[in-house]
């Protein structure tokens, strides 16, 4: 599935995932009614049931992954780090420390060389025009005006 496109993963997903997701919601009303709410399962049932549009987004979009292995893996250095941020002597370090932490990890996932990325950034925001709403979007990590020496090497 890694490999196949947006809309070839779309497709896989009606076919395997819709009718199994279906049956599931039947399961989960059946339930619902045999079940005391306050009880833990009945819990259980209520919450999937009230995250129920949540759960299924990805059957909308052959874009969106199934799992958020990649948002953990891009804030696995933030947790590492955390417990050095308490040395960041002030509350103002410690959030300019977390959004440049947060602008490098977020350039690395969208295939940018950091240095590169933010020595473009450093050029540009100088001379942005504050105006031009559309002038910041393309200096964001996921535009594809920013230059191609700003992308990663392969």
């Amino acid at each position: 599935m890694k490999e196949a496109t947006p809309e070839e993963r779309y497709q896989i997903r009606q076919v395997r995932s819709r009718p199994v997701l279906g049956a599931f919601l039947a399961w989960l009303k059946k339930q619902k009614t045999q079940v005391l709410p306050k009880s833990s399962f009945g819990q259980a049932i209520n919450y999937c049931l009230s995250q129920w549009d949540k759960l299924i987004a990805f059957l909308q979009d052959g874009r969106l992954e199934l799992d958020n292995n990649r948002s953990e893996r891009s804030i696995k250095p933030f947790v590492i780090g955390r417990k050095n941020w308490l040395f960041a002597n002030t509350p103002r370090g410690a959030r300019a420390s977390a959004i440049t932490y947060s602008i490098i990890e977020t350039a690395k996932e969208n295939g940018l060389n950091p240095f590169q990325y933010l020595s473009y950034l450093f050029e540009r925001l100088p001379n942005l025009d504050p105006t031009d709403g559309n002038a910041l979007d393309q200096l964001l990590p996921w535009s594809d005006s920013l230059p191609p020496v700003c992308r990663a090497s392969k």
